[in-house]
C-alpha cells in the first residue's frame, strides 16, 4: 500500500500579523538526500519597464534561465555573486544567451546601464520550494516521508528567520508559521524613456 504524500503549509506574517507576500520558502530533508527534478528545468526573468520581473526568483540547482528584454531600450544583465557570476552584454528582445544556476546560494542581478535595476535569485538544492502568495501562504506538496528543515528568506529581511524542523505525515501534513521583519521596497527614480541613451 502506497503512503499518501506529505504536505507542508507555510504562513509568513509580520509582527503585527499582516501577511508577507513573495517570501521564498523551501524545505530541506534532514537526511540530505534530494530528489532530482525530472527533465530540464527552465525559467524566465524578464525586463519590463526598466525593472526585473519577478523581483525575486526561486530556482532549484540545475535550472537554466533566460532574460528576455521587453523594453524598447538596451539592457546589460550581470551578476558578481559567488553563487553565479555572469554577464549578458547590451541587447533587446530575446536573451542572446541563457544562464544555468549550478550551485545553491543568493544571486544578485543588475543592469550595467540602469543602476536602479536590481533583482534576486535564490538557488536551492531541493525541489520543494515556493513563494508566499498575497495572503502570506505557500503550500509545499508531495514530500517523501521524513523530517525537514523549513526555511524562509526575503532580500529585504532585517534579520534571518530561524529554520523550523517538521516531520509531515500524509495529506494533513504540517503547518509552519514564520514571523519576519521585512523592510518595504523603496521606489527608485527612473528617468523617462526619452531621456535614456540606451
Amino acid at each position: 500500500m502506497r503512503c499518501a504524500a506529505a504536505a507542508i503549509d507555510v504562513e509568513v506574517r509580520d509582527a503585527a500579523g499582516h501577511p508577507e507576500p513573495d517570501v521564498a520558502v523551501y524545505a530541506m530533508p534532514a537526511t540530505g538526500a534530494i530528489e532530482a527534478r525530472p527533465g530540464k528545468a527552465t525559467a524566465q526573468i524578464e525586463q519590463v519597464d526598466r525593472e526585473f520581473v519577478p523581483y525575486l526568483t526561486l530556482l532549484q540547482t540545475g535550472t537554466t534561465a533566460s532574460f528576455p528584454n521587453r523594453d524598447p531600450i538596451l539592457h546589460h544583465v550581470y551578476s558578481f555573486s559567488p553563487a553565479k557570476t555572469f554577464e549578458i552584454k547590451l541587447y533587446t528582445g530575446k536573451s542572446p544567451s541563457s544562464v544555468t544556476f549550478d550551485k545553491p546560494g543568493i544571486v544578485t542581478l543588475g543592469c550595467n546601464i540602469h543602476d536602479w535595476m536590481i533583482a534576486y535569485v535564490l538557488v536551492v538544492s531541493t525541489p520543494w520550494f515556493g513563494k508566499t502568495d498575497a495572503a502570506g501562504i505557500v503550500k509545499l506538496r508531495d514530500l517523501p516521508a521524513g523530517s525537514y528543515a523549513v526555511h524562509a528568506w526575503h532580500p529585504q529581511q532585517r534579520a534571518p528567520a530561524d529554520p523550523v524542523t517538521v516531520a509531515p505525515e500524509g495529506q494533513a501534513g504540517a503547518t509552519v508559521r514564520f514571523t519576519m521583519d521585512i523592510a518595504p521596497r523603496k521606489p527608485k527614480y527612473k528617468p523617462p524613456f526619452d531621456r535614456l541613451k540606451y
